[in-house]
């Protein structure tokens, strides 16, 4: 009886029309809220906080992006790691050329970058789809990937071709580096996804959300309907890349702390946050976070929890065991349920609201 829509009246167009129009989702999405700026950072461990929720929150924006360019669209990329690496390297580059700008900043500005690079590789949707078109973001997956380890300018011609993140701080308290706290750092991540989350919500729910799900339905209804094909796609990829060079740039300056950024933005990422869609759900935003919490707590609890509880298990079984789950489960969600776990949620959603009549 806790979830009821009965005595909420609704007075107005925009009320009805809001993404939570119920009281009830409302206090939820504070509840989770406070749990994230609160709860995780004061009784969090360093460990949960570094290996859980920062990677957790990084890899969930990076799904956020293809979400919107393969679930709202209907555009199949396979070259979201690239672009993340693209915001990467950018990121590396606007810090070597204004070292006095701050890196929140900075972050958000690489992914303009990564965000022209993919509308570059994104204008052969305009010709082509489905199979070919994944065949074409391949090919920017890999002709990046090789760009990155070639172009030596890209890593300021460092002898061991790796990303080495300076130490930048807000108000006298490091935000990257050796010396930012895991706290700190995820800080930073949380404030990034919350806002950028919000302004992803904002453009779904708007009318370059409406016209990408016309295409995504069918395009050649949406073009007689008045949508410019060119616009919303190119856009789509846009908005996909921002996201994903945003990610990129998160994972290397506040999760890894630097790295050959050619190894982590490899093929297998983006076929992991291509699989975080798919379980999670393809046209939904919160899909892209329970996808994302899926794949970055399984492997982590495989590894330390079962252990923990006495069952003995090495990394490289627990590594083995993951694929085994994610494979199964795309099969399974593919047959049972297309939509993903974000599907389940607004079937108990529903249940809940009728509970306890069947009805």
């Amino acid at each position: 009886m806790l979830y009821r829509e009965a005595g909420q009246y609704k007075s107005s167009y925009a009320a009805d029309m809001a993404v939570f129009p119920l009281r009830e989702d409302r206090i939820g999405i504070a509840v989770i809220l406070a749990i994230a700026f609160v709860a995780i950072p004061f009784f969090g461990s360093d460990f949960f906080i570094a290996s859980v929720m920062i990677p957790f929150l990084v890899l969930s924006l990076a799904a956020i992006g293809l979400n919107i360019l393969t679930g709202y669209t209907g555009l199949i990329s396979l070259g979201t790691a690239a672009f993340m690496g693209v915001g990467a390297y950018a990121c590396y580059k606007l810090t070597t050329l204004f070292p006095d700008v701050n890196i929140i900043v900075l972050i958000l500005l690489s992914g303009l970058f990564s965000a022209g690079i993919g509308v570059l590789f994104g204008l052969p949707s305009l010709r082509i789809k489905g199979f070919y078109l994944a065949v074409a973001t391949l090919a920017a997956q890999f002709f990046l990937q090789w760009a990155f380890v070639r172009i030596p300018w890209l890593f300021n011609y460092n002898a061991s071709g790796a990303i080495e993140v300076p130490q930048r701080t807000l108000f006298d308290i490091p935000l990257t580096g050796a010396s930012a706290t895991p706290e700190t750092r995820y800080f930073v991540c949380l404030g990034l996804v919350v806002v950028l989350t919000w302004f992803a919500s904002n453009l779904v729910h708007g009318k370059l959300g409406r016209s990408w799900m016309a295409v995504r339905d069918m395009d050649i209804a949406a073009e007689l309907m008045g949508i410019k094909l060119l616009n919303a796609k190119l856009m789509a990829f846009a908005v996909s890349s921002y996201f994903a060079g945003v990610a990129g740039a998160m994972m290397i300056f506040l999760w890894y702390g630097g790295g050959e950024a050619a190894d982590v933005f490899s093929i297998r990422l983006s076929f992991s946050i291509l699989f975080m869609v798919i379980i999670g759900g393809l046209g939904s935003l919160i899909g892209s976070f329970f996808g994302a919490a899926f794949l970055s707590v399984l492997p982590t609890a495989l590894k330390f929890g079962l252990p923990a509880l006495g069952i003995p298990l090495s990394g490289a079984t627990a590594e083995h065991v993951t694929y085994m789950l994610v494979g199964g489960l795309i099969i399974f969600f593919l047959i049972v349920e297309p939509h993903g776990l974000a599907r389940l949620w607004q079937i108990g959603k529903q249940k809940l609201r009728t509970w306890p009549f069947p009805y």
